[in-house]
């Protein structure tokens, strides 16, 4: 992977400037762009919510995923629920992840919104999980790009827990992964178990244990399987819950401080 898809950190860099910020087996199409499995999540896709063209051919990998990685974007937690608050998220992402970062496009696979709106992050990750065959190489988790989905939840989880909306989505979307690339409930992790970051903060990572269980029920799975007896729920990380987008808050869309 070259440095641009993965660049050789233990911190994601953080943000100095500004950012502008505009206001289940097959899967039939519904409105232009969204997917909705019978059993997972309406998706929007890239398209949808109005995404640029990544810089490069966005890299597909052979093989599926082992494991979902889930992060905290630390921006503010924010009480507008809205679609186009989502969206316009979803696009100042890509706008720093392209032009601060330099990353060839989103780095994460799928982003989660207060609103429980679910979003395709870089470019065919939606189509890949469609399939359930290959993934997208991300750039969300230095040392697991090539090997998990990547999964942001708008908001900063330090010392609260994200809305039960939101919480449910992010459910429904880790068991449809789970199902289409037939991961076990037990390979959910965070950001820090794999990297030194506070991401995706503490009382969200405290959480890891019930959404591994909730996805369980949602799948299928008994969470009694040997697998889980070598699933560690540690505190980890830095426990510093700084962002990994917007240290100072998105512009006119509300502060983390």
């Amino acid at each position: 992977m070259t440095s641009r898809l993965q660049p050789q950190l233990t911190r994601r860099t953080l943000l100095t400037g500004a950012l502008a910020l505009g206001t289940a087996g097959a899967l039939p199409l519904t409105a232009a762009g969204t997917a909705r499995a019978a059993t997972g999540p309406e998706i929007a896709a890239c398209g949808t919510w109005g995404a640029r063209a990544a810089s490069e051919p966005v890299v597909i990998l052979s093989s599926p995923p082992q494991r979902i990685v889930v992060h905290h974007t630390a921006t503010g937690n924010v009480t507008d629920y809205s679609k186009e608050r989502a969206h316009a998220l979803a696009r100042a992402i890509q706008n720093y992840h392209m032009d601060t970062q330099g990353w060839i496009d989103t780095g994460q696979h799928f982003t989660v919104s207060r609103g429980a709106f679910v979003m395709e992050g870089r470019h065919h990750s939606l189509a890949e999980l469609e399939s359930g065959t290959r993934q997208v190489r991300a750039a969300h988790c230095v040392g697991q790009n090539s090997s998990s989905i990547g999964i942001e939840n708008e908001g900063t989880y330090t010392s609260v827990e994200p809305p039960a909306a939101q919480y449910a989505a992010l459910v429904e979307l880790c068991a449809y992964v789970c199902r289409q690339y037939r991961i076990p409930a037990a390979e959910i992790y965070g950001h820090r178990d794999f990297n030194d970051t506070g991401c995706p903060g503490d009382r969200l990572y405290a959480m890891l244990p019930k959404l591994r269980r909730d996805v369980a029920t949602r799948t299928g799975e008994a969470p009694t399987d040997p697998l889980w007896e070598y699933v560690r729920d540690l505190p980890g990380g830095g426990g510093l819950g700084q962002s990994d987008y917007f240290p100072g808050g998105i512009p006119g869309l509300g502060s983390t401080r």
